[in-house]
């Protein structure tokens, strides 16, 4: 790629962080700890070696599960964090909408945090008495501005931040989640106002968990999965891996749930049709039911199915049957 076309150059990043282990309350922990050699935290690798360019003109999704380091990315990407070794060449202006509050004070108003989030994005007072009323008026809190931003609710202060960032009009825009976040109406606005950019050919970085956005909007996409980069490319085939990523991911979380762990009492365990393991069933399905238990004094096993409203559906048990378990610990 022309380095001229590009609007972010990254090369070989890598981000770590020290993570505190228990805190040390008194003087002789510490001493023990020195003279033992022990540190107090633990080093952790975030991101390693990422390395990509944006195009000019591109709206680029990322996605990636929570803790894969797309969080840590976006802030290196904004110059909230510094890099451990590589490099990153913005070229043009930036504006970020990462996290919900930075950049607003609570005791100011919501008049005040607007001026104060311009200066902190560059732009002087005229600039930003020229901004103010499209920023308010898209943000539909003409009535509020001169309260207390800690008045706001949740959705009033996403609201007031995503204009802020949106008509500050700067060359590059990462958004951060936005999607997940306020009513159903101001999403709406957001998906309205995304088409305007991609016809702008604004560059836009978009961070989301939503594959239906990444498809409809971005030109390319990232995936990042343990702070590796596993792909880019087209936002199709990135938004099948991810889906596969997360279907995986699930997969390993069902076999740790039904990993048997005899307590004092019974373990119940769901198969399918292949006596398989399996946590959902389609209507119709066959659902096995195997029991086991310790006690040897078990003389009767049942079991009742009950919806979540309470009403009792069905329940079958070894007494009614006329079964005899014996010495047996097992039923299916």
């Amino acid at each position: 790629m022309d380095k001229q076309e590009a609007a972010i150059v990254v090369k070989d990043l890598s981000k770590t962080f020290n993570l505190p282990h228990e805190q040390q309350s008194g003087i002789k922990q510490m001493a023990v700890g020195f003279f033992r050699h022990k540190r107090g935290f633990e080093t952790q690798k975030v991101l390693d070696g990422i390395s990509f360019e944006i195009k000019k003109g591109e709206f680029f999704g990322i996605v990636g599960r929570n803790g894969s380091g797309k969080s840590t990315l976006l802030k290196l990407l904004a110059g909230i964090y510094t890099p451990d070794s590589g490099a990153i060449r913005v070229n043009g202006t930036l504006t970020s909408f990462i996290e919900l509050g930075v950049g607003f004070n609570p005791e100011l108003t919501g008049r005040e945090n607007v001026y104060l989030n311009g200066a902190l994005l560059g732009f002087d007072r005229q600039q930003m008495d020229e901004m103010y009323e499209d920023i308010v008026s898209f943000a539909e809190l003409d009535r509020f501005m001169d309260q207390k931003l800690k008045n706001y609710s949740s959705g009033m202060q996403v609201r007031l931040a995503f204009s802020i960032a949106v008509r500050a009009d700067n060359d590059i825009l990462i958004l951060d989640e936005v999607l997940a976040v306020g009513d159903e109406a101001f999403q709406k606005k957001c998906v309205d106002y995304f088409t305007e950019l991609k016809r702008r050919k604004k560059t836009i970085i978009l961070v989301t968990h939503d594959m239906a956005s990444v498809e409809r909007f971005c030109d390319r996409a990232l995936m990042i999965d343990k702070g590796k980069l596993r792909l880019i490319g087209p936002p199709k085939k990135v938004s099948y891996e991810y889906s596969e990523l997360n279907q995986t991911a699930r997969e390993v979380e069902l076999q740790k749930i039904n990993e048997a762990r005899y307590g004092d009492d019974y373990i119940l365990r769901l198969l399918n049709a292949a006596e398989k393991p399996a946590n959902s069933f389609d209507y119709e399905d066959e659902l096995i039911l195997d029991i086991s238990w310790k006690d040897p004094t078990v003389q009767h096993v049942g079991v009742a199915l009950i919806k979540q409203t309470g009403e009792y559906v069905f329940g079958p048990n070894t007494y009614q049957e006329g079964y005899d378990l014996g010495d047996s610990k097992h039923l299916q």
